[in-house]
C-alpha cells in the first residue's frame, strides 16, 4: 500500500493568494506517491508522528560489480516482507537468506560474470504501511578468467600422501598483476598448526611452504577463494577451489659428495646407507634440499630438454630405470649400471645421483613425491628457488620476502 501526503485541507478557511502560490509550488515539486522508488537507494513512505520504514539495496545500481560481492537488502524502522533478485537474461532467481529479525536479506550464492540482476524488495512497518524498492546491478565482464591449478595434483597423491618437504603450488592460467589482492584469498591451514608463508616465483606461480619441514601426519586444507577477484589486466578469478592433502611419514635422504654415500632416514632414524655417484666437476649436482616431484620405473632422459643437445660433449640420451626427479634441470636419483664402479668413490654423472640396481629399486619403492633429498659437498651451486621445488634453498627470512603481503 502506498501513502499519499496531503498538503492542504479543503476544510480550512480561505487562504491568501501568496500562501496558495506556495502550496501550488510545493505540490508541483512533490511526488504524489512516495512509497515506491526504483533508483536503488532508500525508499520510505511518508509517515506522520513516527519514523517511516525504509528499504536500502547494496550495491546500489552498480556496474562492473564483482560477482562475488553479495547483494544485501536492509529494512530500517520495519521489516522485509519480500525480496526477489533475478537474472534478467536467464530469468533465474538468486537464492538468499533473511535474518532472524527479518531486517536483512543477503544473497547466498555467487552471481555470474557479465550479467544484469534486478532487485525487488518490500518493507513494512508495525502499522502495516509498506514501501517498495527496486534496483539493478550489472557484474563485470572479464577479458580472461584464470583457473587456480594445484601442484601436486590432489588426485595423484590421494592414496600415498605427500612427503614432509612438499611445497603447495598454485599455478594460475594467466599472469597475476594484483598479487596482494590474490594472495589475500589463498590459504593453507595445517593440522597440527605450523607456520608457513607464500612466495611468488613469477606472475603465474605462487608456492607455500612451512618454516621447517611438515610434521609427519599433518593434514593440509588448501583454498583459493578467487572467484570474482581482480587479477589485473582484465583477468579475473574463474572459480574457487579447496583441496586436502595428507603428509605421510618423514623420508629424508642425505647425499654427501665427500663420502660418496647416501643415508636414508625414516622418521629421523637411519634405515639404510648406499654408495652413490653424483655430478662430476663439469656438471655438479646442485647443493641443498631437493624435493621429489615425479617417479617412473623407466624414463627416457635427454639432456637436450635443458639445452645440452646432440653435438655437445655433455649431451646424453638414454632410458634409465627406477628414476625419481629432484629438479627440473635434469637431476634424478636413478639406477645407472655404467657408474657402479665409481659409486662410493667418485662423482662421474651429469648431475644425477646414481645407484646400483638393488639400491635404486629400494629407493624407488620407499621414497616418493614430496620426500626430500639433501645434497652436501657436491661442488655445485645451491638449487635455484625457481627450479621446480628450490623452495628450501632460501632461509625463512628470505622466503617471507617473496610474499606480496610482506
Amino acid at each position: 500500500m502506498t501513502v499519499k501526503k496531503t498538503l492542504l485541507s479543503t476544510r480550512r478557511a480561505p487562504i491568501t493568494a501568496g500562501l496558495l502560490a506556495v502550496a501550488l509550488f510545493l505540490s508541483a515539486c512533490t511526488s504524489g506517491d512516495q512509497g515506491n522508488t526504483s533508483n536503488g537507494g532508500t525508499a520510505a513512505p511518508a509517515n506522520s508522528g513516527q519514523a517511516a520504514v525504509t528499504v536500502s539495496i547494496e550495491p546500489a545500481n552498480g556496474t562492473n560489480i564483482s560477482p562475488a560481492t553479495p547483494i544485501v537488502v536492509k529494512a530500517a524502522n520495519g521489516t522485509l516482507t519480500d525480496v526477489t533478485v533475478q537474472n534478467t537474461a536467464k530469468h533465474t532467481t538468486v537464492k538468499g537468506q533473511l535474518s532472524a529479525d527479518k531486517t536483512t536479506w543477503t544473497s547466498s550464492e555467487p552471481l555470474g560474470y557479465a550479467s544484469t540482476y534486478t532487485v525487488d524488495a518490500r518493507g513494512a512497518d508495525s502499522a502495516g504501511k509498506t514501501v517498495d524498492q527496486q534496483g539493478q546491478i550489472t557484474t563485470v565482464a572479464p577479458a580472461k578468467q584464470a583457473n587456480p591449478n594445484l601442484i601436486p595434483a590432489p588426485g595423484a597423491v590421494a592414496q600415498t600422501g605427500v612427503g614432509v618437504g612438499q611445497p603447495i603450488v598454485f599455478q594460475f592460467s594467466y599472469g597475476v598483476k594484483n598479487k596482494a589482492d590474490v594472495e589475500k584469498q589463498l590459504s593453507v591451514v595445517s593440522n597440527p598448526p605450523q607456520q608457513g608463508s607464500w612466495y611468488w616465483i613469477d606472475d603465474k606461480n605462487v608456492h607455500y611452504r612451512p618454516k621447517e619441514y611438515w610434521q609427519p601426519g599433518t593434514t593440509l586444507t588448501v583454498s583459493a577463494k578467487i572467484y570474482g577477484v581482480d587479477f589485473g589486466n582484465g583477468v579475473y578469478g574463474a572459480e574457487d577451489r579447496t583441496e586436502t592433502y595428507h603428509v605421510h611419514d618423514s623420508w629424508i635422504a642425505k647425499a654427501d659428495g665427500n663420502t660418496e654415500q647416501m643415508q636414508i632416514l625414516h622418521n629421523g632414524q637411519v634405515v639404510k646407507t648406499m654408495p652413490i655417484s653424483m655430478g662430476k666437476d663439469a656438471t655438479p649436482t646442485h647443493l641443498g634440499p631437493h624435493v621429489i616431484s615425479f617417479k617412473a620405473e623407466t624414463y627416457h632422459m635427454d639432456s637436450c630438454t635443458y639445452g645440452v643437445c646432440k653435438g655437445d660433449p655433455n649431451w646424453y640420451s638414454s632410458d634409465e630405470k627406477w628414476s625419481e626427479r629432484i629438479s627440473n634441470d635434469g637431476e634424478f636419483v636413478h639406477e645407472n649400471p655404467n657408474s657402479v664402479g665409481a659409486q662410493g668413490s667418485s662423482n662421474v654423472s651429469h648431475g644425477c645421483i646414481n645407484l646400483n640396481a638393488e639400491n635404486a629399486q629400494w629407493f624407488f619403492h620407499n621414497m616418493g613425491l614430496g620426500d626430500v633429498v639433501e645434497v652436501t659437498n657436491s661442488g655445485g651451486q645451491a638449487l635455484p628457488v625457481w627450479d621446480l621445488y628450490g623452495d628450501w634453498a632460501l632461509s625463512w627470512d628470505k622466503w617471507q620476502q617473496g610474499s606480496a603481503l610482506k
